[in-house]
């Protein structure tokens, strides 16, 4: 019994050196380690998953926000971390100009290094406030994770914001922990991940106690999210046993190679591609087939050749529902849409996208900056008016997503009139063959979770997929291949607790936490 307590005696003395050698760095070595850490901690996110280097990145960070640090240098310490977490985590933006052209070169780094200096302020803010309400390493770990999770709903609303690659998909590599986000959403998860990950700094503490406690929330948050959603899948009906009667879909994906896909003289080819994976070898109980964002490159809504060439491919009674630009003039406007096209070839709905992407689909500050953007045309497409449920011919009320739309928590559906799926439409071809689409596609299935109700996502190259309302996988078409996706459209689930209250609960959390923290600056 002496030997154990001596030899825990030497690894709390052992951790306690580590701890303070980590906050005495100063300068370059700080920030390269802060640098290193955010780096280390994406490997946790999709498609890695590597869960522990999130402790191990969060651990870091705390032991570095020592409280004699100034504001200025506390900043500069999360910012440095954002560095490395978003420059590593999203280096497949710097793909999408060189994708389409050689011409916009020059765009590359200003992408793969302007925005995470942009992003990299939240990270900064959230490390700034942790270091001034946190003393020791375990009130540090819990205001870290309080204002990361409020400085991360902040990236996800300031400036259109950008909610990609949360510290909490993290946990999603697990179905059973994913299943948390239909309780607290993404960004509650995203705070439970945080505060888990940065608990074990509590190690150095001096007090046993507060060592226990440590101990106690970085394995009591992950396992009992486990185990609530363990017991939530084992209530759940098996895969694919339960989808909604006559509706079969078909999911086509050409992989168009993104510079293809825009030239005038191959359009009639890549729409012949199309029409031919539609109807190949397609079984008789498909009713309705769906392509990606854009697949059609022209105006197909206004065009009479090419909705009768549309209209060949569709089932009886069904529909084909497809991206596609849509044009108005006088004044001159452009949309990014998707329409659905009837057997007889007329217009049965469309959707226009709501959330457009800066610099890619229009330019911010048009009247300081003298640029164009990156895709096609000078024309800045126009907004939708926001999430919508579409009512078509033999289905369930949808609402549909264009590309990134997917990725907002709590923002993918119309409240007043919830439909019973999502259909999203997106075309990852920009990012060639890097973890952009992977991720993407991640992140699309946790909002199935969220709003309990399956997610059927359709990719010019991929990933194409069907998710259930627990986000599980029904099937999928791989990143970079050619085919179809066959199946039978899975039910609803109906409201969740997130879709019912939304960032309140997340708001909840958070505020219940700072309970706890108050007491340990207190004691």
């Amino acid at each position: 019994m002496r030997t154990d307590v001596a030899g825990l005696g030497r690894m709390q003395s052992r951790i306690q050196r580590l701890a303070q050698r980590i906050a005495d760095l100063r300068g370059a070595k700080r920030q390269a380690l802060a640098i290193a850490l955010g780096a280390g901690a994406t490997l946790a996110l999709p498609p890695l998953y590597a869960l522990p280097l999130l402790f191990v990145a969060f651990t870091g960070l705390v032991w570095l926000l020592s409280p004699a640090l100034s504001a200025r240098t506390a900043f500069l310490t999360g910012w440095s971390f954002g560095m490395g977490y978003f420059v590593s985590s999203l280096y497949w933006i710097g793909f999408a100009p060189f994708t389409y052209s050689r011409s916009l070169l020059w765009v590359v780094p200003f992408a793969t290094v302007g925005v995470p200096i942009i992003l990299s302020v939240f990270h900064g803010l959230a490390c700034a406030v942790a270091c001034r309400l946190g003393r020791a390493p375990l009130e540090r770990a819990l205001a870290l994770a309080i204002a990361w999770g409020v400085t991360e709903w902040l990236r996800g609303h300031v400036l259109t914001g950008f909610p990609w690659n949360l510290a909490g998909y993290g946990w999603t590599g697990s179905t059973a922990m994913a299943q948390s986000a239909a309780l607290v959403g993404m960004y509650g998860v995203t705070f439970l991940a945080v505060l888990a990950a940065a608990t074990p700094a509590g190690l150095a503490e001096s007090s046993a106690r507060r060592r226990g406690v440590a101990v106690a929330l970085a394995i009591a948050l992950p396992l009992a999210a486990w185990t609530g959603g363990t017991v939530r899948l084992m209530r759940a009906p098996p895969l694919a046993s339960e989808s909604v009667a006559a509706v079969g879909i078909r999911l086509v994906q050409p992989n168009i190679p993104q510079r293809e896909k825009w030239m005038r003289v191959l359009q009639r080819r890549n729409f012949d591609l199309f029409r031919s994976l539609s109807i190949a070898d397609r079984p008789d109980w498909i009713t309705h087939v769906v392509w990606p964002e854009t697949a059609a490159t022209f105006d197909l809504a206004a065009s009479d050749n090419g909705r009768r060439s549309a209209a060949a491919v569709v089932p009886t009674g069904g529909l084909l529902i497809t991206g596609a630009p849509r044009r108005a003039s006088d004044p001159a406007r452009i949309w990014n849409s998707l329409v659905a096209i009837s057997e007889t070839g007329a217009v049965a709905g469309t959707f226009d996208k709501f959330h457009l992407v800066p610099f890619g689909e229009y330019m911010p500050f048009r009247t300081i900056l003298p640029l164009d953007k990156i895709t096609p045309g000078t024309l800045d497409f126009s907004a939708g008016p926001g999430p919508q449920t579409l009512y078509l011919k033999g289905l369930p009320p949808v609402s549909p997503l264009i590309c990134y739309e997917v990725i907002f928590p709590g923002t993918v559906v119309d409240a007043r009139d919830r439909p019973a799926w999502l259909l999203n439409l997106t075309n990852d071809a920009w990012y060639g063959e890097t973890a952009g689409p992977h991720q993407h596609l991640a992140i699309a299935r946790l909002r199935a979770i969220e709003e309990g109700m399956p997610l059927v996502r359709s990719a010019n190259t991929g990933i194409s997929a069907v998710v259930d309302a627990y986000g599980r996988e029904v099937g999928r078409l791989d990143l970079g291949v050619a085919g179809v996706l066959d199946f039978r459209l899975p039910k609803s689930l109906g409201e969740t607790a997130y879709a019912r209250f939304g960032d309140y609960l997340f708001t909840l959390l958070v505020l219940t936490f700072l309970l706890p923290l108050l007491l340990l600056r207190r004691n």
